[in-house]
């Protein structure tokens, strides 16, 4: 080549080999510094990944509970009203035998009886002893009251005419005066059915007698 006939190109020459030279310098400066490794290690640092978690709303309140009604009041009873009071003029009795009923526990009081003996033959003997009556023994019980003439508030009298056995057993009852309710009445028959007498006495003999008995119904 000939550099004679081009001054400037061993000039351009240099500058060139000067810039490749001095890239080698920093090349060689930077691996003895550590400043590629340093290069290296930012690149290579890991990337940390953070997951950030789903914010969900909050839960939404409880329905309120409706408020239970309040418990109802018992009705009060209505007051007490005593029954009226009903007073019954006792009617005047006159001549009565026999007990008087009312709604207190029986007692062991029995009616008077009047025993009317059974006409008896003449004696044709002298006259003997005296006529007796019969009487009343002490299992006689007083008529009970019936349940619907209590109710009823049902009172009266009644006469039975008694047929009395030479035994002293009730023979027949036959009423001779009603008290007006069949209740009443048919109680009295039944309860002096069930009597038993002392018989009547004739010279001596048990006979059969009539007695007639009044029983007075009245509630006190």
């Amino acid at each position: 080549m000939d550099f004679a006939m081009n001054p400037e190109r061993p000039t351009r020459k240099l500058v060139g080999f000067s810039v490749v030279l001095l890239m080698h310098i920093v090349v060689v400066y930077a691996l003895v510094t550590g400043l590629a490794r340093k290069v290296v290690e930012v690149i290579q640092e890991p990337v940390i990944t953070t997951i950030i978690p789903e914010i969900k709303p909050p839960p939404p309140p409880p329905p309120e509970k409706p408020a239970s009604p309040p418990p109802k009041s018992a009705a009060p009873p209505p007051p007490y009203v005593p029954p009226p009071e009903v007073k019954v003029q006792p009617q005047p009795q006159e001549n009565v035998i026999a007990a008087v009923t009312n709604v207190k526990p029986p007692t062991n009081e029995l009616p008077t009886s009047v025993a009317q003996p059974a006409p008896a033959a003449v004696p044709q003997a002298p006259a003997g002893p005296a006529h007796t009556s019969a009487r009343v023994t002490g299992n006689c019980e007083k008529p009970e009251y019936p349940r619907t003439s209590l109710r009823n508030e049902e009172q009266g009298t009644v006469n039975v005419k008694l047929i009395i056995g030479a035994d002293g057993s009730v023979v027949d009852a036959t009423i001779e005066k009603s008290s007006g309710f069949k209740e009443l009445d048919r109680a009295t028959l039944k309860a002096w059915s069930l009597c038993h007498f002392t018989p009547a006495m004739a010279d001596g003999q048990p006979v059969q007698s009539a007695t007639r008995m009044e029983y007075v119904w009245k509630m006190e």
